[in-house]
């Protein structure tokens, strides 16, 4: 139904815009949130720059890779190499709060609205900032659950124990208000003892991260409910005045979040498709008359709602 590639431009004036979402949410009998990176972007996690080199300044040394992503793809020569580097990564990006108060923002446009989230994000912010956990479906995982490697279980296993001791071991610290404090004065270890890996607990295999990767991903009980609750929520609301309102969603995985809202939108004369990103702020020619587009920073536009 719709063209794959980049269409309408947000058009209108840039105040316009703002006082036509600020009525879309209002009038709104539900809103459908579906969130990606640019959102976590907006509230500071980013993972190259000086936030990087803050905290892996000594891998980037080491191992010569100068972004957070390639370090999480590097192939280490051992376990213990892999988990120093994917504690800090997953401490810093699941157990320490954003820089920037963009999902409380977020919370306080809809916190009396009946709304639902769904998200590709992994790095916990919408339960950070207290959003309903009833309400969230993430669909690609969580930087806060292990899994089995070769998994022998549909089960997964919150972490934030065996990542503290992680980084801990390291000779980082944690300071009172939680967050990670990496010293530039004194030399860490880029490895962690070998009694700190974490295994399975059923079948001893090494445990590895619940990401969606390939086909090993562990839906979980808990994925599976949260999915089954989103489910429900678009289905009893079907044929409300329902606001799908798109944050920071790009075109890796655009068959999770942008095309349903794009179909559902022209399914539903009643809605309205809301998009906010950086510089991809669009809508198919389709839906346009339905649309609000506003292309720019999403933290400074939802303050400005």
């Amino acid at each position: 139904m719709f063209l794959k590639k980049k269409m309408k431009e947000s058009t209108g004036d840039y105040s316009d815009k703002i006082t036509e979402l600020k009525e879309k949410i209002s009038e709104a009998d539900a809103v459908v949130i579906g969130a990606g990176s640019g959102l976590s972007t907006s509230a500071g996690f980013v993972y190259s720059g000086e936030r990087f080199k803050q905290y892996f300044s000594d891998f980037e040394e080491k191992y010569d890779f100068h972004d957070m992503y390639s370090g999480g793809f590097y192939s280490y020569d051992t376990l213990e190499e892999y988990w120093a580097y994917w504690s800090r990564y997953i401490y810093i990006n699941r157990y320490m709060d954003a820089p920037k108060p963009v999902y409380d923002r977020l919370l306080e446009l809809v916190k009396d609205k009946d709304y639902f989230v769904i998200t590709t994000n992994v790095d916990h912010c919408f339960q950070k900032a207290r959003f309903d956990k009833k309400r969230l479906f993430y669909t690609q995982g969580d930087y806060g659950l292990f899994q089995c490697s070769n998994p022998c279980c549909q089960e997964t296993y919150d972490n934030e124990e065996a990542v503290r001791k992680m980084v801990l071991a390291q000779g980082c610290e944690i300071a009172a208000d939680g967050s990670l404090i990496v010293s530039q004065k004194k030399k860490l270890l880029s490895t962690i003892p070998s009694e700190l890996i974490p295994v399975c607990s059923h079948c001893g295999r090494p445990l590895t991260m619940n990401l969606r990767s390939d086909a090993t991903f562990v839906e979980d009980e808990g994925w599976h409910r949260a999915a089954e609750r989103y489910e429900n929520f678009l289905r009893t609301r079907n044929n409300m005045k329902i606001l799908f309102l798109e944050l920071g969603v790009g075109y890796n995985t655009p068959g999770i979040i942008k095309y349903p809202f794009w179909q559902m939108t022209a399914r539903n004369p009643k809605s309205t498709y809301a998009c906010l990103n950086y510089d991809e702020a669009f809508a198919p020619d389709e839906i346009r008359k339905q649309s609000v587009c506003i292309s720019g920073d999403i933290g400074e536009i939802l303050f400005q709602l």
